[in-house]
């Protein structure tokens, strides 16, 4: 419940602070005395958006503070908790909105998003405007205050969220089976690609080891010649070979007797000049004895070689590349066959989304066709109450009869009147006159509101275009509903504040360089004198009185 509305320079207001109590609180007011503005300045503490015209001129911001009692609303001091918001005590929503446009809010003292403040503002108040039986002539409105009448809004929403999953899902699902047949061709090239590489079986280093015996086989008879060159010069050559002159060089040195030291040192050094010159004549000796020029094997290799070649050419890649385009193309057949996998995955997706949606949109289906009764007899009631004798009024539900899972459920909700007896029921909006539509809002207004968890509701000015005796039936209803909790009404109507159990008078306070908006909280007398003005214009008169007291009193005993 709200306790307590705080406003600094907001719009005409300066200052106020209004103190609100349970039951019936009505405020009145001359036109453009700022009977909204309290409302409006109390919607910016439930999220609404703001800029920086609202900010009082002169004053650097704007300041707005509510505070409520939760202990009727456990599920506003669970959402509190959940958050660490300390839900222990009083909640007191803030709201900051500078000259510059910036804007700020706080619960409980802790900065946060306007969402929040919107999300906690829906379980706090339910504010009914004037305007709000424009939106009665669309069917989205009537779809959602059903589901409200029947408590459905949870359940509603789950609806919603298993039609957009199935709906996401499938979407994915027609973009991987589209790209099905385009998939399947290049899984096929792939698998051929890759059978060509695992056929050719390219062993690690074998194409560095195929190039350089390929150049060796090639190179065969200028190796030889040189390999025999090179032996006969150290070795084989009759008129002279490194190794005989080595030898007889050794041979010379070592037969000097007590030789100087040089001289040994230049003997070891021949004696290991000889051995390298042996070994070298060996290894060239077994090299030609092993190296086999046989023209088959050259063309073995450049057969090997050429296939190679041909492969890389093909991927349009350097032949050292081979083996890593192998690895390439596995590793983009597990890619598409992960794809495959993830088809059979969202089809199993889709159709457990497809079951749940089944399974709640069900359930929401009854409860609508249950509380679609109900509420259209309790509407039908009020409307006949509300001077409309005689008025018939029924919800249809129409199967939607599509193979798509609507996002609001299996069917359309309308509401159909017939405003006079004897005419058939039609769509609101083709009967309905603007009397007509104010009434049947307010009747649903108040009928809804009447299962509503929220314990304060707002009517602001929802009696346009009502009077007379309906005005008095209107007064009662709205206090009716005080009775069960907190309700505050803006009203022009005398009979509807007559009803109230509180009265709060709205008027401007003219100074000698400003005006500015104050409110007053009226005593017995006062009510009775402002409930006279309402009926009788600026003079009161004894009559006038009279009639007002009458009306307040007979209110009271009601």
């Amino acid at each position: 419940m709200l306790v307590h509305l705080s406003v600094h320079n907001y719009a005409i207001v300066e200052h106020l602070d209004l103190e609100l109590a349970r039951g019936m609180s009505v405020i009145t007011g001359e036109t453009g005395a700022g009977k909204s503005i309290m409302l409006d300045a109390l919607g910016l503490t439930l999220g609404d958006r703001a800029d920086s015209g609202v900010v009082r001129p002169g004053a650097d911001k704007a300041d707005i503070l509510a505070t409520f009692d939760l202990v009727d609303i456990p599920e506003a001091r669970t959402w509190l908790n959940e958050r660490d918001l300390d839900g222990s005590g009083p909640c007191i929503l803030r709201r900051v909105i500078t000259a510059e446009g910036r804007s700020r809010g706080y619960i409980n003292g802790t900065p946060c998003p306007l969402g929040d403040l919107k999300a906690l503002g829906e379980l706090l108040i339910d504010i009914h405007s004037q305007h709000e039986h424009q939106s009665l002539l669309k069917t989205d409105t009537h779809r959602r205050l059903l589901d409200e009448y029947a408590g459905a809004t949870d359940l509603a929403r789950q609806v919603q969220l298993a039609a957009h999953k199935w709906r996401q899902t499938r979407q994915e699902l027609d973009r991987l089976s589209n790209s099905g047949d385009e998939q399947r061709a290049r899984h096929q090239l792939l698998s051929y690609q890759l059978e060509e590489l695992e056929n050719l079986n390219l062993g690690e280093n074998e194409l560095e080891l195929l190039e350089q015996e390929h150049k060796n086989l090639t190179n065969a008879e200028a190796l030889f010649g040189i390999c025999r060159q090179v032996i006969d010069h150290c070795s084989e050559n009759d008129s002279g070979n490194v190794l005989s002159a080595l030898t007889a060089s050794l041979n010379r040195l070592t037969a000097v007797h007590n030789a100087p030291r040089a001289l040994g040192e230049a003997a070891s050094m021949l004696s290991s000049a000889q051995i390298q010159v042996e070994e070298a004549v060996g290894e060239l000796n077994r090299f030609l004895d092993h190296f086999d020029a046989d023209p088959a094997r050259l063309q073995q290799l450049e057969e090997r070689l050429d296939t190679i070649y041909t492969l890389a050419r093909k991927h349009r890649i350097h032949p050292t590349e081979v083996a890593a385009l192998q690895q390439k193309l596995l590793d983009e057949i597990e890619t598409l066959n992960a794809n495959d996998e993830s088809i059979e995955r969202l089809g199993d997706e889709v159709a457990a989304y497809a079951r749940h949606y089944q399974e709640k949109a069900q359930e929401l289906s009854r409860l609508r066709q249950h509380a679609a009764t109900g509420l259209a007899a309790a509407v039908e009631v009020e409307i006949q109450r509300l001077g409309m004798p005689g008025g018939r009024f029924t919800i249809e539900l129409r199967p939607l009869g599509t193979d798509d899972l609507a996002p609001h459920g299996l069917e359309q909700v309308e509401l159909l009147v017939s405003a006079n007896p004897g005419q058939p029921l039609k769509p609101l909006a083709k009967v309905a006159s603007g009397g007509e539509l104010s009434r049947i809002s307010l009747a649903i207004q108040v009928i809804t509101a009447q299962t509503s968890r929220v314990p304060t509701l707002v009517f602001d000015e929802v009696d346009v275009g009502i009077g007379g005796p309906t005005a008095e039936i209107v007064g009662q209803l709205l206090r009716r509903l005080g009775e069960r909790g907190q309700v505050l009404t803006v009203t022009h109507l005398p009979q509807v504040a007559a009803q109230g159990h509180h009265h709060l008078f709205v008027h401007k306070v003219r100074g000698s360089d400003e005006t500015r908006t104050a409110v007053a909280s009226l005593n017995k007398g006062e009510r009775v004198e402002e409930v006279a003005r309402m009926l009788g214009g600026i003079d009161l008169t004894k009559e006038s009185l009279a009639h007002a007291k009458k009306m307040v009193v007979t209110a009271r005993c009601g």
